[in-house]
């Protein structure tokens, strides 16, 4: 096992870089159908996964949440440095965790961090169909900024016309805390 590179520590995870022994547990949710329903990408075959794992290992946007307890790795928290000293979050996580706080766990830590190291806004996109997502992000203290109609897409139809989605925007200023 590699030496873990810890980014920080809650009372039940640990967050940290991805390593190559995390393959197992990323295939499991990458590949969930209902895990990524929302993302710009299909659920990966084993061998997609190897290669998106290796890109997770190069970047220090996209951070594992591992359990303390068992230390399985049960999803990611992904941030992106954007101008002006902001942030922009998104998060996956294994559909077996969902319901359970460790997300809003995850983000609770690493927007803390974020801010007292000089972040001025975390900012985050989601599907107003997911629900769940734009939920936690309020919880987390966050505020609806925008509702972007029609703004985006990442999938064709069988014709190849678009299928265009609207887009909600949160943010949280460091001044909010």
């Amino acid at each position: 096992m590699e030496n873990k590179i810890i980014i920080a520590e809650t009372e039940r995870l640990i967050l940290r870089r991805y390593q190559k022994e995390d393959i197992q547990d990323l295939f499991e949710y990458l590949s969930d159908e209902e895990v990524v329903k929302y993302e710009p990408y299909k659920p990966m075959t084993f061998e997609e996964a190897k290669g998106n794992l290796e890109w997770r290992i190069s970047t220090d946007e996209m951070i594992a949440a591992e359990l303390k307890k068992s230390h399985k790795m049960i999803g990611n928290v992904y941030l992106g440095r954007r101008d002006f000293d902001t942030l922009e979050m998104g998060y996956v996580f294994n559909r077996s965790y969902w319901g359970h706080g460790y997300a809003a766990e995850s983000c609770n830590a690493l927007i803390r961090q974020a801010f007292s190291n000089g972040v001025h806004r975390v900012y985050a996109e989601c599907d107003p169909d997911n629900k769940s997502s734009w939920k936690l992000l309020e919880a987390l203290g966050f505020r609806r900024e925008a509702h972007f109609r029609k703004n985006v897409y990442f999938w064709k139809d069988e014709t190849g016309k678009a299928i265009w989605k609207d887009t909600y925007v949160y943010a949280k200023l460091k001044d909010d805390n």
